[in-house]
């Protein structure tokens, strides 16, 4: 895919969606990175459920602390891995304390240091919480980005090189919501809805479907 393409298909999804943002809910950088913690192998549709019982009672790395593990779980028993999640969470709280005066660091390598927080979390928070153009590559991203050949990857972190470099630079900052929402709704797993999308003629996949 040449440059010309990029830039075609970014200028598109922008006009159709100039301010995107996650589908998770959250007024605070410590709201988002719990958010997205608990997404992990689960919907943002049932992770929203659940902070919205859990944010109103508890949401800073004190008062999620002071609930314990047992008490968070309670909150968050909806939600798939939630046994580890609210150990990871309760441990993320304490350490946003002792180390970070309980404020959500603005830094990949601090960010990544907390318990169950990874580079895709990492790269989440930065982007959305912090306005730095970084890439979370799910496996939306991953899918669209290799189908479509915008930035075609053998793993995730070749895919997020490559988008961090082939993206005209302008689109960076919201790329990475762009490319989820077209995974999610319309280059779908397992059937794409290609007669459907925005940037159909601009795509190099093969196998495109009438959907």
């Amino acid at each position: 895919m040449n440059a010309a393409k990029r830039l075609e298909i970014f200028t598109r999804l922008r006009d159709d969606n100039p301010h995107p943002t996650t589908e998770l809910n959250y007024s605070s950088a410590f709201e988002l990175l719990i958010a997205v913690i608990l997404s992990a192998q689960a919907t943002d549709v049932g992770v929203n459920k659940a902070t919205a019982k859990l944010f109103p009672v508890a949401n800073t790395p004190q008062t999620i602390a002071a609930l314990g593990v047992e008490g968070l779980k309670q909150y968050i028993k909806t939600i798939g891995l939630f046994n580890a999640k609210a150990e990871n969470v309760i441990k993320t709280c304490h350490q946003l304390v002792d180390l970070h005066g309980g404020e959500v660091p603005a830094d990949r390598e601090a960010l990544e240091a907390l318990p169950g927080v990874g580079r895709k979390t990492a790269n989440v928070v930065l982007n959305t919480a912090f306005r730095q153009p970084t890439m979370a590559v799910d496996t939306h991203i991953f899918r669209v980005a290799n189908r479509t050949r915008i930035a075609p990857g053998k793993n995730v972190l070749e895919v997020e090189k490559k988008l961090l470099r082939f993206v005209p630079r302008e689109f960076l900052l919201d790329a990475h919501h762009w490319l989820i929402l077209l995974g999610r709704y319309t280059c779908t797993a397992r059937k794409p809805r290609c007669g459907s999308c925005l940037i159909e003629d601009l795509c190099e996949f093969k196998d495109k479907s009438e959907g």
